[in-house]
This record gives structure tokens, C-alpha cells and sequence, in this order.
């Protein structure tokens, strides 16, 4: 598929946002990079979802390497959930290809609503852990039993089916699994979660590849500003508080679900 001088553009936007979201949260820039193909491309959901997952698998990969340059990424523990992340995300790319486009949208928009309101209602920080500097918790999943290890792989079965069954794969929910959850740090919690969905985006663009619901030039095009952009959104990340940003993103979250919601009336009316 060419795409025209304008679209280009849009692309290079979009993932421009991606990036920010994955160098800041260490997760998925999917919640930009899905509805703005939708909205503003007019992208199957199916393809527009395939495709952000090829974009989180290039971004995080940086994301994760610069993270584990500065010794912020638990490797053992994140090895253990992406481990369980791959079934659950070829199991939920598979289960997506049965629903209708219309059920996605559906679906993925009333996933952004509620997530937008509770980030916009209480942030994404919690109280005194950026504080702190992350150094007064100690992460409760060291994964050193055997009960730890089938915990961080029922962790990671369903956070991976979320990521093929929305692309959402966990950015923001690993992240928030990690920071409220097993108290990690908040800076080892984004390095963390940025390499377990290194590996679950892989595992589900493998399932989106399999049904050939991925833009590869899209894809591409966008991941040349997601990975600058990734960069910048680090340092942003260093500069505001997790609360605002949380309140931030929230607000842009609820209203991209919303406007998918009025797009598929319209469209259905």
C-alpha cells in the first residue's frame, strides 16, 4: 500500500507519540498508535493493532538496552513473565482474528475509557515511591521458588493475552503489575516492564504476521521517529511528575475512546 505525502506525515506523527509513551511508561505505545490509525488513516482494527505491535517490538528494544545500560531492568523475573506472555499473546492474537472489527472497536474502546478516567483520577505515581527515589522497596517477586516462578508466569499468560487480543500487551498494565503490585522501584519497574514487552510484542506480532493483519510499511515508517522519540520521552519522564503525566495521558486516553465510540455510531448510522 503507498501512502500519500499527507499520510506519511500522519505516520511519522503517530509514532512520534508512540515513542513518548514507550520511553516514558516502558510499555506499549499502542493506545496512540491504534486509534490514531483508525480515526485518522481508516485502518482495519485488526491491521492498525498487528502494526503497533511491530512498532512496540522495534521501540522497545532500544528502550530496553538504554534501561539495562543505567541497571534498571530485573532481568530473572522479566524473563519468567514474558515467558508466559508469549502463549497468552499468540492465544489472544488468535481469539482476535474470530472477532468481528466492529467487537474490536468496541472492546478497545471501552478498555481506554476506564483506563483514561482511573490514570486522569489518580495518576500513575505512587505516593513517595518516585519520592524515594525507588530505593526503599524491595521488588516482593525475586523468582527464586517455584511458586514465584508460576506466579510471574500466570502474571505473564495474561498480560500476553491482553497484548494479542487488544496490542495493549501490557504497556501500561505491566508497568502498573509492577510499581502497585510487586512494589518495584519506579525507574527498575519501567526498565523491567520495557524488556518484558520487548518479548511479548514479538510473540504477538508473530500471531498478526501468521493472519497477515500488519502494515509492514507502516510499521516502518513510524518506527524511525517512535525510536527517536522513545529517547525524548525518558527525559520528559525525568522532568514530570508521574502523577501529572498519569492525569495527562488519562485525559487523552478517555477522549480517544469516546471518539472511537462516535465514529463507529456514525459510521453505523
Amino acid at each position: 500500500m503507498a501512502f500519500s505525502l499527507i499520510e506519511t506525515v500522519i505516520i511519522l506523527a503517530i509514532g512520534s507519540g508512540a515513542g513518548v509513551m514507550v520511553g516514558i511508561m516502558g510499555g506499549s505505545g499502542v493506545m496512540v498508535v491504534v486509534p490514531m490509525l483508525t480515526l485518522l488513516l481508516s485502518f482495519p482494527v485488526h491491521t492498525a493493532i498487528g502494526t503497533s505491535l511491530l512498532i512496540d517490538v522495534i521501540a522497545t528494544i532500544v528502550t530496553a538496552t538504554i534501561y539495562h545500560r543505567h541497571q534498571n531492568v530485573y532481568i530473572r523475573p522479566g524473563l519468567w513473565i514474558a515467558l508466559g506472555s508469549v502463549g497468552g499473546a499468540l492465544a489472544g492474537s488468535r481469539v482476535a482474528d474470530m472477532i468481528p472489527a466492529v467487537g474490536m472497536t468496541g472492546l478497545f474502546a471501552l478498555m481506554l475509557i476506564p483506563t483514561g478516567v482511573y490514570l486522569w483520577l489518580k495518576g500513575l505515581g505512587r505516593p513517595g515511591l518516585a519520592a524515594a527515589g525507588g530505593e526503599t522497596d524491595s521488588p516482593r517477586l525475586p523468582v527464586q521458588t517455584r511458586r514465584q516462578q508460576f506466579t510471574a508466569l500466570g502474571l505473564g499468560v495474561f498480560v500476553g493475552m491482553m497484548c494479542g487480543l487488544f496490542g495493549a500487551g501490557g504497556g501500561g498494565m505491566i508497568l502498573l503489575i509492577l510499581i502497585f503490585v510487586l512494589r518495584y522501584p519506579v525507574h527498575l519497574a519501567v526498565g523491567t516492564s520495557s524488556f518484558i514487552m520487548m518479548i511479548t510484542a514479538a510473540s504477538g506480532t508473530a500471531g498478526y504476521i501468521i493472519h497477515s493483519n500488519i502494515d509492514i510499511q507502516a510499521a516502518l515508517i513510524a518506527s524511525v521517529p517512535t525510536v527517536l522519540a522513545a529517547g525524548i520521552g525518558a527525559g520528559i519522564a525525568n522532568r514530570v511528575s508521574e502523577r501529572t503525566l498519569g492525569r495527562i495521558i488519562g485525559f487523552v486516553l478517555t477522549a480517544l475512546g469516546f471518539a472511537m465510540i462516535a465514529t463507529r455510531v456514525v459510521a453505523g448510522g
